[in-house]
């Protein structure tokens, strides 16, 4: 019964203070546009800083063309009797 007398005030403080900073975030206009940041992510203007080989917008045969590397013959081949 001791701790009902603690835990009273205390959720009576958290309380009040919840009603406080919500009524500071409504008054600064935290709550103006919900949103616009949604839309203004998609609508992004870093194509500059995208990297060539990685851009989508670009032509296939503008991309370079990097040549594959040759294969190297295996040497556990070599000494197998009866292989061409």
């Amino acid at each position: 019964m001791e701790i009902v007398m603690i835990l009273v005030p205390v959720m009576l403080i958290l309380v009040v203070m919840g009603i406080f900073l919500f009524s500071w975030a409504v008054k600064n206009g935290q709550y103006d546009d919900l949103e616009g940041p949604a839309h203004r992510i998609l609508y992004d203007d870093d194509k500059d800083m995208i990297p060539e080989e990685a851009r989508m917008d670009t032509p296939q045969d503008a991309k370079k063309q990097v040549p594959e590397p040759e294969a190297s013959p295996d040497p556990s081949q070599e000494d197998q009797p009866g292989r061409p």
